[in-house]
């Protein structure tokens, strides 16, 4: 990969204060990317840029710092308007804020279980307002860091805040599930990858050990890269695409999944 074909681009990465999403935006910002950083708070972003500044060869006018908590889309809606001001054109919006599950069934404020509304509702919510900066030249892309546990997922149609039966370990899967689905959705070209297992906090879902943040890191940027080419929907696994659970490919879910997200961020399409 040229590091010209990513310089010039703007791109927009959620979760940016550590693990992969921080990795993320330092090797965008390296490959000459002007890169958005968002992390829960001001002050943590803030940080995050200041770290890519001292310790790698990064100017800081090429970096932004946003604040939004996940579990309040009333600062997801504020924050897409801000980006929406500064920012009118945005290359890539990398979907990488995550969390996993508590032990107990929690509920945000706006009404839904919590991994499911930072790791998916935030993002569909997002994207959906970002939509104008995204389609605003053609190319606009968005990348969903999902994960292979999607594949041991499912949506609970009736019951998607799990209230009736919980565990984490679903919830955390269902989370990862619709965001994989929601690549698919028509409306922005989007495609989802599971970045391997890293050492991050994520980390005891899935093993003892894992590989650095950089590495994950590295397939992301890969499928920000203009010169890669994307097809709406498609999956990979670090650098292979392969195939998604099946309810990831059925149009009906994509569909249904839009609906009831639409209900539980309260905007109606």
């Amino acid at each position: 990969m040229s590091s010209s074909s990513l310089s010039g681009r703007t791109v927009l990465v959620t979760g940016a204060t550590s693990g992969i999403g921080h990795q993320t935006a330092r090797l965008l910002a390296e490959r000459g990317a002007t890169v958005l950083l968002h992390g829960r708070t001001a002050e943590e972003a803030h940080a995050a840029v200041d770290r890519l500044v001292t310790l790698s060869d990064v100017s800081a006018e090429r970096l932004c710092a946003y604040g939004a908590d996940f579990s309040r889309l009333e600062e997801v809606e504020q924050f897409a308007a801000r980006v929406l001001a500064e920012h009118p054109h945005l290359d890539v919006l990398v979907n990488n804020a995550g969390m996993a599950a508590p032990e107990r069934h929690t509920v945000t404020v706006d009404g839904n279980e919590i991994a499911f509304q930072v790791n998916f509702l935030a993002h569909y919510l997002l994207t959906n307002l970002l939509e104008p900066a995204l389609t605003s030249a053609p190319g606009g892309r968005v990348v969903n860091v999902s994960s292979s546990l999607h594949r041991t997922g499912s949506i609970q149609w009736a019951d998607p805040n799990r209230a009736r039966r919980y565990s984490r370990l679903a919830a955390y899967a269902q989370s990862q599930l619709a965001l994989t689905v929601f690549a698919a959705d028509p409306r922005v070209t989007a495609v989802s990858v599971h970045p391997g297992i890293c050492t991050t906090s994520l980390l005891p879902l899935y093993a003892h050990e894992g590989v650095s943040p950089a590495d994950g890191a590295a397939h992301v940027v890969r499928l920000c890269d203009p010169a890669v080419e994307i097809v709406n929907g498609a999956y990979y696994d670090r650098d292979q695409r392969v195939a998604p659970a099946p309810a990831a490919t059925e149009e009906r879910t994509v569909k249904r999944l839009s609906k009831l997200a639409d209900v539980l961020v309260g905007h109606t399409a």
